[in-house]
């Protein structure tokens, strides 16, 4: 569905370097957070992490860097979203 929304151009200026960052659309950066907002996981995108224990519990500098970033990204978008 199509639809026009304003932003203040501080806000814009931030999705767009966000979505440039991460590699993705303006139109996939704004559907994500949506649907973060609203408690709705994309199909296909949702990742889940074991509970119990493992064989190779291993953790990594870049695992611990990429959780890092996406908690940020969370809090970024929730700031501007509300």
């Amino acid at each position: 569905m199509r639809t026009t929304v304003d932003l203040p151009d501080e806000l814009m200026r931030a999705a767009k370097a966000r979505a440039a960052t991460r590699g993705e659309s303006l139109k996939d950066l704004f559907e994500r957070a949506v649907a973060t907002e609203i408690g709705r996981s994309r199909p296909g995108r949702r990742v889940s992490f074991p509970l119990v224990g493992s064989d190779d519990p291993t953790v990594t500098q870049a695992d611990i860097e990429a959780a890092d970033a996406l908690a940020q990204e969370a809090d970024d978008l929730h700031q501007a979203f509300g």
